[in-house]
């Protein structure tokens, strides 16, 4: 088991998350249902890539907001584009530097590792120079880095 495990709070969509979300990673199942008195889920358990989170459907109380985001490391610029449209499909929408927010209002950074690559560069003029071109940039888009990068 896990020890530490994300615990994810929706209104009554909970359901619908879970099985968006592993509609979009290869490595994710349901682990779990429980169903309140209505029959309707009340919590359950996803995995993404062999990570568990919890979810809740606990009512409007609470929102999710930018102070969390899930951070997905990619590998590639295909990868990269996959992710950005399937997470920003029905309702999502961008925003600056890789982050996004799915139509149920969770924050995402899609961030391939190109980038940390790049701005980790013991040569502080070219990890500027990607850092400038990033900033201007919704989608990461690793070409553009390269070129920034590049000089």
């Amino acid at each position: 088991m896990q020890k530490i495990t994300p615990f994810l709070w929706f209104d009554t969509n909970a359901e619908e998350a879970m099985d968006f979300y592993i509609s979009i990673f290869k490595n994710s199942k349901i682990v779990m249902k429980r169903l309140g008195p209505d029959g309707k889920l009340f919590t359950g358990t996803f995995q993404l890539e062999g990570q568990d989170y919890h979810v809740i459907n606990g009512g409007p109380y609470f929102k999710f907001t930018e102070a969390i985001s899930l951070f997905v490391n990619c590998n590639s610029q295909e990868e990269v584009d996959e992710l950005w449209s399937k997470l920003t499909a029905d309702g999502g929408t961008e925003s600056q530097c890789g982050w996004l927010k799915d139509k149920f209002g969770l924050s995402w950074q899609i961030i391939p590792t190109a980038l940390g690559e790049m701005l980790g560069d013991k040569d502080s003029v070219k990890a500027g120079r990607v850092m400038q071109a990033m900033l201007k940039m919704k989608k990461i888009e690793i070409a553009k880095l390269r070129e920034a990068f590049e000089g």
